[in-house]
């Protein structure tokens, strides 16, 4: 055993048992430790005493510690990491989707229509029908959701169903018809109706052209029930090994279902909640800002949104996508645009928050937080792709710009990227 572990026990130990006040609560040995510390990275076992590491080293040397009353785990060789954090997950609205809505996550077409045509069945004609986790990847159809399709599983309801990259979402008739989006509707700024042969509606749409429809949808959910949804979800969460998250754009409904969930016992994950900017004038006039909290939950920055999604072909990229000559993705934000956005925040002490997906977005995004002392306030929640140019890696680093990565969503060239 290295020297400074058996150093590190003894006096940690020590203290703890001289203040008389601690003790471990929960031993756990014979495992594969990871422990993080390059000079001893492996390690047998650990007593953990309310919910802090108490000590860490071999078998033998756990064993000697008073433990009466701990509870002991036998490992069996099983390997033990710290815990995972996720740096992008829409955690409260997560779980307000798996409490509400239908879930989509189904391998075709055929099957999407009949969950939604169940749903429907069980709900008054005219009433929305909300789905979300379609990912169009992940169908045999070898086409997306169409507007056709969703009219025929539910003709008499309105139903939108959201992709689970979260930047686009398929719409049947009725939808577009209680939004008021019809085939001569122009394109919003920032947001797309998509368009098929002869200018006709496909049901897709895209970033800012969502926003009518969603203005249509009633939020039928209580502070109970975002409270049951945080417990919902972050239990799912911590099953999966993530004890810590970033929730990228929350809102303050959100943040209120993470503290009622805190204090209820029933927030099984760390939360870091950035706020929507468009919710930031409420959050300015409670005199709340970034950094209040615990080590529980604790208000991020103020969020933007700079452009689309690489998964959903949204983002905002150099070269046109594949099989889509005219297509360069969406640009919700202009680099102005964000600053402008940003400043009253900024005055009032607020980190600011952004995701540039696509090339041109990662360097705007760098550059209106640089420049002038009034725009260097500020952390850049980014997404790691190699669509965005290294200058701009390098210009974030000399700026001291803060980056949180996404590796599952990193792509291995651009062309993979730009498909």
């Amino acid at each position: 055993m290295h020297s400074s572990r058996r150093a590190f026990l003894g006096a940690l130990g020590a203290a703890s048992l001289r203040a008389g006040s601690v003790k471990p609560d929960l031993i756990l040995v014979n495992g594969n430790i990871h422990t993080m510390d390059r000079a001893n990275p492996h390690a047998e076992a650990v007593a953990i005493a309310d919910g802090r590491f108490f000590a860490v080293g071999t078998n033998h040397e756990i064993a000697n510690l008073p433990s009466a009353g701990a509870a002991k785990v036998d490992l069996g060789g099983r390997t033990v990491t710290p815990g995972f954090i996720d740096a992008h997950l829409h955690t409260a609205l997560a779980g307000l989707e798996h409490l509400k809505n239908v879930n989509c996550d189904l391998r075709s077409i055929a099957a999407i229509q009949d969950a939604i045509r169940e749903r429907a069945a069980r709900t008054p004609p005219g009433q929305w029908v909300v789905g979300f986790m379609y990912d169009d990847t992940k169908t045999s159809d070898g086409r997306p959701l169409s507007k056709a399709d969703l009219d025929a599983a539910a003709p008499e309801h309105p139903v939108l169903v959201n992709h689970r990259g979260g930047h686009t979402a398929y719409v049947n008739s009725r939808a577009f018809q209680i939004a008021d989006v019809n085939e001569q509707t122009p394109d919003p700024e920032g947001g797309r109706f998509e368009r098929g042969a002869g200018g006709k509606l496909t049901g897709r749409v895209a970033e800012r052209a969502k926003i009518p429809l969603y203005a249509r949808i009633p939020m039928s959910a209580t502070r109970a029930d975002r409270r049951e949804a945080v417990k919902l979800i972050t239990r799912m969460i911590a099953r999966s090994g993530i004890t810590s998250v970033h929730d990228p754009q929350g809102s303050p409904e959100d943040l209120a279902a993470y503290q009622d969930a805190y204090e209820s016992g029933d927030l099984a994950v760390r939360v870091y909640a950035f706020i929507s900017q468009g919710y930031i004038g409420r959050m300015l006039s409670s005199g709340a800002r970034s950094g209040l909290g615990n080590e529980w939950v604790r208000i991020g920055a103020m969020k933007m949104v700079c452009d689309g999604s690489i998964s959903e072909r949204t983002a905002r990229v150099s070269q046109p996508y594949i099989g889509r000559p005219d297509d360069y993705g969406i640009l919700v934000r202009t680099e102005e645009q964000l600053y402008n956005n940003a400043r009253q925040a900024h005055a009032a002490g607020w980190h600011i928050g952004s995701t540039p997906m696509g090339t041109w977005p990662s360097t705007s995004c760098c550059g209106f937080t640089s420049g002038s002392s009034a725009r260097r306030r500020g952390a850049i929640h980014a997404s790691a792709s190699n669509t965005a140019p290294s200058s701009t890696a390098t210009r974030s680093a000399a700026s001291k710009r803060r980056a949180s990565f996404r590796p599952r969503f990193r792509a291995t060239s651009t062309t993979t990227a730009r498909r």
